[in-house]
């Protein structure tokens, strides 16, 4: 069965359910990869996999995993994930939504997304954001030269350092490199040490400041292909901020409820690791 489209995504605007046609089936070890036309099921991205992939039922079946796949025009031969072998959204390519189940499925078919799961990842990716901007606000004066800014004006230390990313339920992870190419762009990194724990109370007091600020959050899409380029904005009280994402998102600020910013520096100093974690509301 030849794949004719790319995949439909309704997830950036919060859907958690929906019924489409499967427009086909391909093998995945001992399992199925079930694709239909559009889908609000969150996948795996292979590029950048900081959020997981979301859990619930297609046709009834248990979804075991949800991965990204292309397939070139015309072609029958589906890649799944790394195995892809064309830069995300390559001409000449239909971007699909995989969903691996036990059981292959046909015709209509219902989506069910784990709803609670979701809204725990939403929250995670959220607050990762949110931290992430505060944390560059926390070490603004530990620049020697002028980078990128972020959207709110200050030295854009998670752009320019971050090797990883991972979301958790209510969560997320951020490890930043500290070596001598940040050094050269005129990152300080003397006494960070000493300093690590007043900087994780101004990261944190910020992030607090900004969920109380009961700000709206919304994602951008220019089309509901699974390529297209999704922004997530926040309207904040210093002003509207917007970073690129493929991810899924609360819809306010406040719906974070409290939450915690802990900064924890590698035995050689090369690494900074940043764990977010709130307790959505």
């Amino acid at each position: 069965m030849k794949i004719e489209a790319s995949t439909l995504v309704t997830y950036p605007a919060g859907d958690v359910g929906g019924r489409s046609a499967v427009v086909g089936v391909v093998p995945v070890g001992d399992r199925h990869g079930v694709i239909v036309a559009e889908t609000p099921f969150h996948p795996l991205d292979h590029t950048w996999p900081d959020q997981p992939a979301d859990t619930g039922t297609i046709g009834g079946a248990p979804v075991l995993d949800c991965v990204t796949a292309a397939v070139r025009d015309g072609e029958e031969a589906v890649h799944l994930g790394q195995d892809i072998p064309v830069r995300r959204g390559a001409e000449g390519w239909h971007w699909l939504v995989v969903h691996i189940t036990g059981t292959p499925l046909e015709g209509e078919v219902d989506l069910v997304v784990d709803a609670r799961h979701r809204r725990d990842l939403s929250a995670g990716h959220t607050a990762c954001h949110l931290a992430a901007l505060a944390l560059n606000a926390a070490l603004a004066g530990r620049w020697r030269k002028e980078i990128p800014a972020d959207g709110l004006g200050s030295p854009d230390f998670d752009q320019t350092a971050i090797t990883s990313s991972k979301i958790t339920p209510c969560g997320s992870r951020d490890v930043y490199r500290l070596g001598k190419s940040l050094r050269r762009k005129g990152f300080t990194a003397d006494g960070l040490a000493e300093e690590l724990p007043e900087i994780a109370r101004r990261a944190e007091d910020r992030l607090k400041e900004w969920i109380a600020a009961d700000a709206p959050v919304r994602i951008d899409s220019p089309g509901p292909g699974l390529t297209a380029r999704r922004t997530w904005h926040c309207d904040l009280p210093e002003g509207s901020v917007g970073i690129p994402c493929g991810g899924t998102h609360l819809s306010r600020t406040s719906e974070l409820g409290t939450a915690t910013v802990t900064l924890e520096l590698s035995a050689d100093g090369s690494e900074l690791t940043m764990l977010t974690a709130v307790s959505p509301a």
